[in-house]
């Protein structure tokens, strides 16, 4: 099968671990023919000028699959008052830091400096919600948004469908979009449960991952 599209995560993806950008990853997507969607928990912001430096078309998912952009910008906003909800929750028991609130639309990010696995115990008393940590922030969520969700909705808007793209990525919050998509990869340097959801794990980390996993496919004639 050749492949439409790839749709890419960006921090420990195509940057090293102090989120540098790798540039074999840069050099491996700008060689392809076909759109390349930049795929974020990061905000619009953030997305776009990665989709800038990268060299790829604009087209982006930013918030976990909360914000797309493909020629207009759709947000969904519908469960960010749950989230709030939570997060005043969680106050009563950590020290919080929010991340971006003036940008961040769809969700709440949060500096990695508290106790993940007793907040996601404590959140239980909301349903909807949940926390993913990234190993770069954690974010409280709704269940119902994801990057499969923003993926799903992007494809829509560029005249594909998700398994059309193959799907490259590294964290807990790339699982759904790797699975929705038609193929998907995880870099060496992947989270355990990314690596068991992709259908190709690369020998390569972070961004030689990226260009190993572009070689791959466009040697096969999957890509062009």
């Amino acid at each position: 099968m050749e492949y439409k599209a790839v749709v890419v995560d960006v921090d420990g993806t195509i940057t090293y671990s102090d989120r540098s950008l790798d540039f074999r990853a840069v050099e491996a997507l700008r060689s392809l023919q076909v759109p390349v969607v930049i795929a974020t928990g990061n905000v619009l912001c953030f997305a776009r000028a990665a989709s800038k430096l990268v060299g790829t078309g604009g087209i982006v998912i930013a918030e976990n699959g909360g914000v797309v952009e493909c020629g207009r910008v759709e947000s969904d906003t519908s469960h960010m008052k749950e989230c709030e909800e939570a997060f005043g929750f969680l106050k009563r028991h950590f020290t919080l830091e929010r991340l971006d609130p003036e940008y961040r639309k769809t969700e709440i990010g949060l500096r990695r400096n508290f106790d993940v696995e007793r907040a996601r115990e404590l959140l239980k008393e909301f349903p909807g919600v949940e926390i993913v940590d990234t190993g770069f922030a954690v974010h409280i969520k709704s269940k119902r948004i994801n990057k499969g969700t923003g993926l799903k909705r992007i494809a829509e808007m560029m005249g594909l469908e998700a398994r059309d793209f193959v799907a490259i990525g590294d964290a807990p919050n790339d699982i759904e979009m790797l699975k929705l998509s038609g193929f998907g990869v995880a870099v060496g340097n992947a989270h355990p449960e990314v690596k068991r959801v992709a259908r190709m794990v690369t020998k390569g980390e972070y961004g030689a991952g990226v260009a190993e996993a572009v070689g791959e496919f466009k040697k096969k004639g999957m890509l062009r």
